[in-house]
Parts: structure tokens; C-alpha cells; sequence
């Protein structure tokens, strides 16, 4: 156990060591402020104060986790070998930065709390972020930073044997419909025809009927090539189903529709299933938990999972929401058009409630790269690229790699080309670990 000295603790204290030591570094951490208790632990040890007690494995203390609620946070950015990182205590600290408040502040996602500009759908941007104007996005720097201290604590301490944690992957397959054309219903479809031979999209109306006529598969329906995939992988694929009522943002399928129920309960037989929570559910708490209950009719079984549609998270209360509803995992945090770490990290954690100053038992899993962001890379060779540098980030601190395909992802639109094959690599990436 590592055990750490000091004058104070606190909520935000507690939250981030545990984060660091435990989940990351897989240590049990304890607090003491008594100096006596600190002297005779034999083992890992060390003090976060403001004053150094003696030759002592010693972090000097930034003020944010011992304050409460929002405040003007000082940051500036410095380069740490080839990383970035901020508040700086200096080189006569066992390690040059306080790692723990600079994780606190992404973990809890307090820049989200503070003024920003939303983007149309009412979302933050990455580019409202710190890590995209210091150009550190790109890095999961919490689990860098836990690392760096990890290899810190070895130098003092090198006959403690530190556990290892191994690389893995959690593929997630956003299902916003499970078909382009079929189970749309009448008016969807007449709507739809008419809407083809309005734009002239003939192809697009030659195949809408050769679909509902039975000659050829939906576009969409790519599950059996999915599943037989999951088949091939250890590690389980995590499908979330929206089911939500039809509106401006959600076209999916009606979930009384007993082909679409079926569906559901044929992946829910190889792979998990969560709710996808649709656009008009994320800040409407009565029509999420009607979501919550249909789904879980549906699955015979406790809803575990949710991902917020057009991945909007509004901070709390988004998370509030599912709290309340005793869901335990969220997988929206990330951003749809930019590749890379919003909360600096690649490891699971724990929604932390700045308004209450409180943990939470949510658990919070953060995607890396949805396929739309791949778009921007027009060659196959440039994606694989892209993903190949996002893939070897999370394997230097041993993470958790989530990347967010969509089931028409898997089809044959030009637009997708070659996204099997990416999705193939993030599958063989394990393998080569």
C-alpha cells in the first residue's frame, strides 16, 4: 500500500489517488496526518502538502483539490520529455509537476463546467479544450503522468514489485437503425420514395425497392458479418440500440416492431447490449427512464450500459440522470469529429460531481475515435495510420482502447470503404500485443 502524508484530506483528494494508484497503477493508497504512522510504514510512502517533511518521496500540493466548487484556475502548459503537462512545483520535487491535480482537473471535466461555445448540436467541442489548444489531445497524459510517477516511486522504493495491467480493446457498435429501408413502415417509406424522385436519387430508389421486395439485404443490416467477427474475439463488442421515439434527430425503428425486438435479443446472445439514449431523452429524465424500461423488457435483464446520442454530454446533469436511474457505465465521453483523449485518459473512471463535490458510482468509459473522424483522412493508408499512432498511445500505459463504429459502417457505401479493414486492425491489435 502506498501510503500518503497529509495535513488535509478532501473528496477531490481521495477520488484522484485512488484513480492513479488504484485503477491505473493497481496500488491500494491510504492517507495519514500523523507524522508518527508515516515514519514506521515500510513500504511505499509518500507526502503531499505544501512542505517537504524531510528527504521524503515528496509532490508539492496545488490548491484545487482542497478547494470547493468552481474557481479561476491558473494553467500554464509546460513540455515534461514527451508529454505536456501543467502546475509546476518544481525540480526539487520528487517528480516536476502535481500530477494529481492536473488529473483531477481533466478527469472531472471542470473546463466543461466553466463558459464555452457550443457547437449546433449543443455540445463542447474539442476545440473549446485545453488539450487541443496546448496540442496534447493526441495523448491519454493521465495515464503518462501515472506511469512517469510510477517509474518515480521505483527509483525510491526498487524492491516493490508495482503490478501489471494489459492492453485491451472494447469495441463499440452504435446502432442508431438497424435498417436504411426495412420495418420503416408505410409513410417512412412513401416519404422516402418521394423524397428520392424529388432529388432524383434513382439509385437510391431502385434499391429501396429491390430491398423491400426481399432481392437484396438492407444496406444497414450488417450484424451477421459483425457477430461472426465477435466470434473471432476475446474481447466482448458492445452494441447500443436506440429505441427511442421517431423524431427531428432519432429516425430509428419502432421498438414494438417484433423483427427489431428479435434482433436485439439475437446480438444480446453473443454480445452486450445498451441503451443508445435518444436526442430528446438526454435532458428529459421521465422519457429516459420510459427508454430504460423498454430496453430492459426487451433484454429480460438490469440496463448496465448507455451511450447519449450525437454523443452530447451535458455536464452534470447528462450524468445525473443515468445516476439516478442507477445505470452503471456511460460510453460518450469523446468527440465525434476529433480523434483523441477529452478526458486525458484511457483508463475507466469515476464520475466526479463538482457541484456536489462528490463521487459517483458512475463509471465513465472513454472512446478514443469514432468512425467519423477517420473521414477526414481521405486514404485507407492515412487512417490506418492515424489509428495505427491513437492504437500505440494506449499501449504504452497498458490501456483500454475504444473506438465507435456505427453498424452502416460495415456496408457497402463508398463512403465506408475500407472500414472493415480498420476495424480488423483495431481486432488484431490485441493479438500483437
Amino acid at each position: 500500500m502506498l501510503l500518503v502524508y497529509t495535513k488535509k484530506k478532501s473528496p477531490r483528494l481521495n477520488y484522484v489517488f485512488k484513480h492513479i494508484c488504484t485503477r491505473v497503477l493497481g496500488i491500494k493508497v491510504g492517507f495519514t496526518a500523523k507524522i508518527e504512522e508515516f515514519i514506521a510504514h515500510d513500504s511505499l510512502k509518500m507526502s503531499y502538502a505544501k512542505q517537504q517533511l524531510g528527504n521524503e518521496f515528496f509532490v508539492k500540493s496545488h490548491d484545487i483539490l482542497f478547494e470547493q466548487g468552481l474557481g479561476d484556475v491558473d494553467i500554464n502548459v509546460h513540455s515534461w520529455d514527451t508529454t505536456k503537462c501543467f502546475f509546476y512545483i518544481g525540480e526539487k520535487c520528487s517528480i516536476p509537476f502535481d500530477i494529481f491535480s492536473a488529473s483531477f482537473y481533466l478527469l472531472s471535466r471542470y473546463e466543461e463546467y466553466l463558459p464555452h461555445v457550443k457547437d449546433e448540436y449543443g455540445r463542447f467541442s474539442a476545440k473549446e479544450s485545453l488539450a487541443f489548444n496546448e496540442g496534447f489531445l493526441h495523448q491519454p497524459v493521465v495515464d503518462i503522468w501515472a506511469y512517469k510517477f510510477k517509474d518515480a516511486l521505483q527509483k525510491q522504493f526498487p524492491e516493490f514489485v508495482f503490478p501489471e495491467r494489459t492492453y485491451n480493446i472494447i469495441p463499440v457498435i452504435d446502432v442508431p437503425s438497424p435498417y436504411n429501408y426495412k420495418l420503416k413502415g408505410l409513410m417512412r417509406n412513401f416519404g422516402g420514395i418521394t423524397a428520392d424522385l424529388f432529388r432524383l436519387k434513382l439509385k437510391s430508389l431502385y434499391l429501396r425497392f429491390i430491398v423491400l421486395l426481399g432481392f437484396k439485404h438492407d444496406p444497414y443490416d450488417t450484424f451477421k458479418y459483425i457477430i461472426n467477427r465477435q466470434r473471432h474475439s476475446k474481447y466482448k463488442f458492445l452494441f447500443f440500440f436506440l429505441i427511442g421515439d421517431y423524431s427531428t434527430y432519432d429516425k430509428g425503428i419502432n421498438p414494438n416492431k417484433k423483427k427489431f425486438v428479435s434482433l436485439i435479443k439475437h446480438v444480446g446472445d453473443y454480445c452486450r447490449v445498451g441503451l443508445k439514449v435518444s436526442f430528446l431523452a438526454i435532458e428529459n429524465s421521465s422519457t429516459l427512464k420510459k427508454e430504460k424500461i423498454k430496453m430492459e423488457e426487451i433484454l429480460n435483464t438490469n440496463l448496465k450500459a448507455t451511450r447519449q446520442s450525437f454523443s452530447k454530454l451535458n455536464l452534470p446533469d447528462a450524468y445525473r440522470n443515468l445516476i439516478a436511474l442507477e445505470v452503471q457505465e456511460d460510453y460518450t465521453m469523446g468527440y465525434v469529429n476529433q480523434i483523441g483523449f477529452r478526458a486525458g485518459s484511457c483508463s475507466p473512471f469515476l464520475f466526479y460531481d463538482l457541484d456536489y463535490e462528490v463521487q459517483t458510482p458512475l463509471m465513465v468509459f472513454p472512446y478514443q475515435v469514432m468512425d467519423y473522424a477517420l473521414l477526414k483522412h481521405k486514404s485507407l493508408l492515412d487512417k490506418k495510420k492515424v489509428l495505427n499512432e491513437m492504437i500505440d498511445e494506449v499501449k504504452q500505459v497498458n490501456g483500454s482502447f475504444i473506438p465507435v463504429f456505427h453498424n452502416y459502417t460495415f456496408g457497402d457505401d463508398m463512403r465506408w470503404k475500407g472500414f472493415k479493414e480498420l476495424f480488423n486492425l483495431i481486432l488484431n491489435s490485441v493479438d500483437e500485443n
